[in-house]
Order: C-alpha cells, then structure tokens, then sequence
C-alpha cells in the first residue's frame, strides 16, 4: 500500500529530526550513554581578576606584559615608594622616642635628681632657721622701741616666705623619691602603644607599593602604564587565573544518582588529541532552568545540575572558554 505525499513528507521529516538529534546529543542539552558510560557538556571556566594598589601613587615599573604568564607572589607592578619609605622612617622614630619616654617613667629618677632635690630642701630649711632666729630676736625688741614696725614687719615676712620655700621643697624631694605616678606610666604606654601603630601602618602602605600575582596565571591586559598615577583601588592590569583550571559542566535530574564528588572523569576538547583527567569536586544542591513550579513528571526531567570538574593535568593547550566534553565512567 502506497503512502501519500503528506504522510510521506511526516515521516521523513520525523527521520531527519532524530537523526539531527543523535548527532547533536540531544542538541547539546542531555547527557549521552556509550557503553554505560555517562558524557557531559561543559566549559573551562574563565576566572579573571582586576588587579590593583591599595595605596594611591606613580607607578614605576611594570616588568611583565600582555600574554606573559606569571607564577604566583611574582612581583606585576611597583610605585615609587620613596614617599613610603620617608613615612615609615620618621613613624620609627616616634617608635624611639616614646620608647625612652616609657623606660624613664618606668625607672624613676635618678640618684643625682634626688641628690639635687634633698640639698634644696635642706637649703630652705637653713633659710628658715635663719629668718626664725631673726624673727625672735627682733619680736622683744619691737616692744621697747629698740626696732621699727616696719623691720619687724619685714622680718615676719620673710620668716613667711622661707617656710613656703621649705613645704615646696619637701614636695619636690617627695616627688622625686616616689618616681613617676602609675597615670604618666599608663600614659606613656599609651603613647609608645600609638606611636607603634603608626609605624605598622606605614610599613603596611610601603608594602603595598609592591603589587604580586595572587595566583599562576596570564596577564591579560596592562590598563595602566609606568608613569601613570593612580588611586587606591584602580585596575592596573587583569590576571586570568588557569591554576587550578576548572570545567563548569551540567548533568541532566534523571542522571544525578550516578555521579558523586571525588569520582574521576575524562575531559576531551574539540580539536585536540589530549585526553586530561579531572575529578568531581562540587555538584550545586540546587536545580537551574528550573520552572517555577513542577507539575508533572514530564517537566522534572527538564531539571538540570551543575557540577564543577577539577583537571589534574591541564596543560596550555587547554584553554579557558573552551568547550569541553566530560566523560564519567559509571560505577560497578
């Protein structure tokens, strides 16, 4: 019995759309079966990072350029440092300074301080005699008129004055066998306290003038060149992070129960012979391209999870961006 011409055209078309969908896997969306073996789609994960100082600047030097590849702690840019350097000398200073004024508090004064303040005192104290044998002798004179009110006055005055002088040199002498008060020696650490922090601080910006690779990786662009003042925070140049290299890959919901973290996979890219070797690290807990609500069991197979393959022995023919394939070998 012959077919008619619209039949005909159905089923052809019927064919050639399961055909177009073996060869693409599904276009690209499902993971394929090959001899109970599960293949995955994916990409090498592009990490970029824009680099720059904390610190503002003129840039001095940049040794690298664009494409070079640079292992990690590499030294990528220098500022100027001299205004760094003038800052953390002088803050080193101030570190001196508040160190000796904290070792003087702490010991006390010394025996000559002492020494000087105890013959004041008994300076004073020889005055004071003097102004009381004066005072006594005049005091019965005042009274027959042998000495003037105003010499008695003056002598009074001065008897006065010698006993102020002797209660401030006993303070004085006091002072200087007590030593410093526990508040100046507080104070003092304080100041050797704050004097240190600054120091650290200047140290930190000068290390700062240095800028180093935080990982191995290729220097993509140089924003800025020697010469150039930058601020704190601007990009200099990006760094394009391949160690570790990972592939970001998708698995279908119906396939999740046959991978698990730590399984080993094969990773192939078009165009190249290699066959690397990487492993499981991160499958995400969560579904993507997920409807909002999940209806029937039609819809739950269109759920799809990813997962994150670490390669053990990437080399640099394997580029980030690149469109891979990922090979699990089903467990026994």
């Amino acid at each position: 019995m012959s077919l008619s011409r619209p039949k005909l055209i159905a089923l052809v078309a019927v064919g050639l759309l399961a055909v177009t969908a073996l060869l693409t896997r599904g276009f690209g969306l499902l993971g394929n079966h090959h001899n109970n073996r599960l293949v995955l789609s994916g990409n090498v994960d592009i990490r970029q990072v824009d680099l720059g100082f904390r610190v503002m600047g003129r840039i001095a030097a940049i040794p690298f350029e664009e494409g070079a590849h640079v292992p990690a702690n590499s030294i990528l840019a220098r500022l100027d440092a001299a205004p760094y350097e003038a800052t953390a000398a002088t803050t080193l200073s101030q570190v001196g300074v508040t160190d000796a004024e904290l070792a003087k508090q702490r010991n006390g004064n010394r025996k000559q301080d002492v020494a000087q303040a105890r013959a004041r005192l008994d300076e004073t104290q020889a005055t004071l005699v003097r102004a009381k044998a004066d005072l006594d002798r005049r005091t019965p004179l005042l009274k027959t008129g042998a000495v003037s009110q105003a010499l008695y006055d003056a002598t009074l005055e001065q008897y006065h004055n010698a006993e102020s002088q002797v209660a401030v040199a006993e303070q004085a002498f006091s002072l200087q066998r007590e030593g410093a008060r526990r508040e100046d020696i507080e104070a003092a650490i304080a100041q050797q306290r704050q004097a240190v922090a600054q120091n650290n601080k200047a140290n930190i910006e000068l290390a700062d003038t240095v800028l180093r690779a935080p990982n191995d990786g290729t220097i993509l662009t140089r924003v800025r060149e020697p010469g150039a003042i930058v601020q704190p925070g601007e990009t200099v140049m990006t760094l394009t992070i391949d160690r570790p290299m990972r592939v970001r890959a998708y698995v279908d919901e119906p396939d999740l129960h046959r991978i698990a973290p730590g399984m080993h996979v094969r990773v192939t890219a078009d165009g190249n012979p290699k066959t690397y070797h990487g492993t499981i690290g991160y499958i995400a807990p969560t579904a993507e391209f997920t409807p909002k609500t999940v209806e029937t069991v039609g819809l739950r197979t269109d759920l799809v999870y990813r997962l994150r393959v670490i390669v053990d022995d990437p080399d640099n023919a394997l580029r980030q961006g690149a469109p891979v394939s990922v090979t699990v070998e089903s467990q026994p």
